[in-house]
């Protein structure tokens, strides 16, 4: 158990310095004196008042907006005092630095340390590790806070300990190492790529979802959690209550929404067979038409208590042929339904190569998306839905393929949990194929797996998309270097 000490001091910082500090986009601090390593102390956020430059050159572009946002926020009265941080090491900077290169790996501009050392001969530059204290703290704001920017003052009754640290050390470790050697940014085109999107994000919602993203893969949000609340989950949650019941509109839109959610697209030229979840066919359309990356048609029944009539099957035939003539024979055919078919539904259903999926199932379908987004591979589900069974059996087939897709992901989890325990035993940063291969093979899993598979999958999880592992690239694939960044959530 973590032990629990008295923070009798806090060092103020500014608002949004503190927010970096938390967001993971920084390690370092700008004190106005020399820290010693193992000091530890509070957080304490200090309002944006009398800088040496003005706020906009004095973050970069990637964190302006977020510093912004941090500065409107603040409370005019009180402070609430959320974080504790401990110096793990303290450097002088002077004009023999490379500015520009601690500029690229921190929060601020290169007029910021320019206009410090027109100020004073040095700079104190602190490595920080933070952690969230057990609660918040709110303080009356001290009318002399302003004064002791970059200073301690004290405090009272503020505990901490070190069970939520906001970066993991493996992280903290290689952010130091940058900063010690002026190593550049390791991936400096998402970097771009961010400082691009953060312009529009705060209007933007898709750019507000790809920023979090990049931040997550550049190890700025070291928070993040794998199943981050998608905002579509709202509306995903109610498949399977909507499909049970007699709301045969609401049904036939969230069936819409969900092919479109899963990577199907339409033209929605044609009023009658479209996806448009906002211009359903109506009498006489049919209830979805999916174009790419292949053809699907299908028809939806929302039902309460009474069995799926033989009509429903009937109709998918009958308006099939009428609004898509013979490309309907190319098409896969679905039908959505929670009740249970009828003999003759069933027979129908069977002889017309019919997939009838519960709205359990779809949802399930849908949660995995939102949750892992790059599971869901539409040209791998095509032969599951082309192939029999069919009819009401088919739903165990579309269970048995999101079955191997949990598999693969608990497989992976599974995978940087021994990443991540065998460096934390080992005391190593890094570990080579051969070690994991071994570490695996001794955690007992329930596959089996050769080195070279280990390795493959390893290299997916490092990927700067995934971001869940770190690669050290070696002469050939047996000398690749790994190390953990963060955890795969399944739940």
């Amino acid at each position: 158990m973590s032990q629990v000490f008295s923070l009798p001091t806090a060092l103020c910082l500014p608002v949004a310095d503190i927010e970096a500090l938390i967001q993971g986009r920084t390690i370092a601090a700008l004190p106005n004196m020399f820290l010693r390593p193992g000091q530890k102390f509070a957080l304490y956020p200090v309002a944006h008042t009398n800088l040496l430059i003005p706020i906009e050159k004095y973050y970069s572009q990637s964190f302006l907006p977020t510093a912004q946002t941090a500065i409107k926020s603040t409370n005019s009265q009180t402070v609430a005092v959320k974080m504790w941080g401990k110096c793990e090491f303290c450097q002088i900077i002077d004009k023999t630095k490379s500015l520009d290169v601690f500029s690229k790996l921190t929060i601020w501009t290169p007029e910021v340390f320019y206009a410090l050392l027109e100020k004073q001969q040095n700079i104190f530059l602190a490595y920080l590790r933070v952690y969230h204290l057990p609660q918040f703290y709110e303080f009356t704001i001290n009318p002399g806070s302003q004064d002791k920017l970059g200073r301690f003052i004290a405090i009272h009754n503020v505990t901490g300990s070190e069970t939520q640290p906001i970066l993991t050390e493996q992280r903290f470790k290689q952010y130091q190492r940058q900063l010690e050697n002026l190593e550049p940014p390791l991936h400096p085109q998402l970097e771009e790529l961010h400082n691009a999107l953060s312009k529009i994000s705060i209007t933007n919602t898709v750019a507000q979802q790809l920023t979090h993203e990049i931040r997550v893969l550049l190890g700025w949000n070291s928070q993040y959690n794998q199943d981050r609340v998608d905002g579509d989950l709202i509306w995903i949650k109610k498949i399977a209550k909507v499909g049970n019941s007699s709301d045969g509109n609401e049904f036939e839109k969230l069936v819409r929404k969900s092919l479109v959610k899963i990577g199907f697209s339409a033209s929605n030229m044609n009023s009658k067979a479209n996806l448009d979840p906002e211009k359903l066919g109506g009498a006489g359309g049919l209830d979805f038409y999916c174009e790419y990356p292949y053809l699907v048609v299908g028809e939806c029944k929302a039902t309460k208590t009474e069995k799926v009539p033989d009509g429903t099957a009937a109709q998918l035939v009958k308006l099939g042929l009428k609004h898509l003539q013979q490309q309907y024979n190319s098409c896969i055919k679905i039908i959505m339904a929670a009740g249970e078919l009828t003999t003759d539904a069933e027979l129908t259903a069977k002889g017309n190569e019919m997939n009838v999926i519960r709205p359990e199932t779809l949802q399930r379908l849908v949660e995995f998306k939102a949750k892992f987004p790059g599971a869901i591979d539409l040209l791998n589900l095509k032969p599951y839905l082309q192939n029999e069974p069919f009819g009401s059996a088919a739903d165990d087939k579309i269970n048995a393929y999101l079955n191997k897709i949990e598999q693969n992901i608990k497989l992976r989890s599974h995978i940087i949990q021994v990443v991540k325990n065998y460096l934390q035993n080992s005391g190593t940063e890094s570990a080579g194929v051969a070690a994991l291969h071994g570490a695996y093979f001794g955690s007992q899993p329930q596959q089996q797996l050769k080195p070279e598979e280990i390795h493959e999958i390893l290299i997916e999880l490092s990927s700067p998309l995934t971001g869940y592992l770190g690669r050290e690239k070696g002469s050939d694939w047996t000398t690749d270097r790994f190390y953990y960044l963060r955890d795969l959530s399944i739940n």
